[in-house]
């Protein structure tokens, strides 16, 4: 079988997770070809796993000082570029189509008559769970950017519905835990904004990535750009992390049973509703705003105990070799069936909502 995947390169976390799949991919006999987009091959870093891979421009979304910029996005759009990518592609060298929330392969399997399965997070909001609905306009951004007749949603939890734990594998690194260190990644802020929210905690110490940093130490703030390696070396011995309200770095710390705050980025229902669901299962703290007087209660809190989430990649790769036409229920409620919450979790949200046991999950 050979299989054409899109990723939405924006952020780094459809990247995390394309990196989970692709040897899980390779395992199940699979042969795969990468086409990203949303940002250009120069600011790519450690794609080796991905081979030789396809980059285009794709759309992406702008912002600005923690928000999302509808001028911005709207600027940086090249819709005749995108056109153009969409007709180029060649789909009868392909079994099956993925795509991770990709424009490209989504619409061009759309306009070919080719049927693409979605895999990620923001198809899980196409389901009956927790979530913030946002402006109409966004809504329909958000449903029509990367279609996929049949899609994998992914998230912490299944709220009753056929959806999939994270593809957020954890990274086998043995280091010690330091309480007082916390990783902070909010890329859409500005690092004055950063060095303000934290700088007055000086019994902590913050290890700040960020693309525009200067790499050195400031106060208590170490500062370095984004890169796999150190920063997976640093999530791991870090006490907690502060970031925004995106879903595969979230994924990650609740795996390592790391305290998790996270602040949403204006303008998109989507964080917004992570928030709200890490809110709901008690599983995380919330900040609207970059507020230093919810960040000295956050450093307060006790160390959570580990969610435990089975090899997701390697499931979905079997599925996908025999051709993807299993049905989506029962794969979920394998997978739910294998995930351990951690004690007092008890299928209660934090709220004392009583939600859905994995035992009875889909059936009615």
């Amino acid at each position: 079988m050979k299989i054409l995947y899109g990723v939405q390169a924006t952020g780094n976390g459809h990247i995390t997770r394309a990196r989970a799949m692709a040897p899980a991919l390779r395992s199940a006999g699979i042969e795969v070809d990468f086409l990203f987009s949303g940002r250009p091959r120069e600011d790519l870093f450690e794609m080796d796993s991905f081979g030789e891979f396809d980059c285009r421009t794709g759309l992406t979304f702008a912002s600005r000082n923690g928000r999302i910029s509808t001028l911005g996005t709207l600027t940086s759009c090249r819709p005749l570029r995108l056109l153009r990518d969409i007709r180029s592609l060649r789909f009868a060298d392909y079994n099956l189509v993925v795509t991770d929330y990709e424009p490209i392969t989504a619409w061009g399997a759309r306009q070919a008559g080719v049927s693409a399965i979605g895999i990620g997070h923001q198809y899980a909001f196409e389901q009956a769970i927790p979530q913030h609905r946002g402006s109409l306009a966004r809504r329909l951004v958000m449903r029509n950017f990367a279609p996929a007749k049949r899609a994998l949603g992914l998230h912490w939890y299944h709220f009753g519905a056929p959806i999939l734990p994270p593809i957020a594998p954890i990274e086998p690194i043995s280091v010690d835990t330091r309480e007082r260190v916390v990783v902070v990644y909010l890329p859409f802020e500005s690092t004055a904004a950063i060095s303000a929210l934290v700088q007055d905690f000086t019994p902590f110490s913050f290890i700040a990535y960020h693309p525009e940093a200067t790499p050195g130490t400031q106060g208590n703030i170490e500062w370095h750009r984004p890169g796999r390696e150190t920063f997976q070396r640093d999530l791991a011995s870090a006490g907690g992390v502060i970031c925004n309200a995106g879903f595969e770095l979230a994924s990650e710390a609740l795996q390592l049973g790391k305290k998790l705050l996270v602040k949403p980025m204006g303008g998109q229902p989507e964080q917004a509703s992570n928030a709200q669901a890490l809110e709901l299962l008690g599983l995380g703290s919330v900040m609207e705003q970059l507020d230093p007087s919810v960040v000295a209660h956050w450093l307060q809190q006790q160390q959570p105990e580990k969610v435990v989430y089975p090899d997701v990649a390697a499931t979905v790769s079997r599925w996908l070799a025999n051709g993807g036409v299993g049905d989506i229920a029962d794969l979920s409620r394998e997978l739910w069936l294998q995930t351990r919450f951690p004690k007092g979790f008890s299928q209660m949200g934090e709220s004392g909502e009583c939600l859905t046991s994995p035992s009875t999950l889909h059936r009615t």
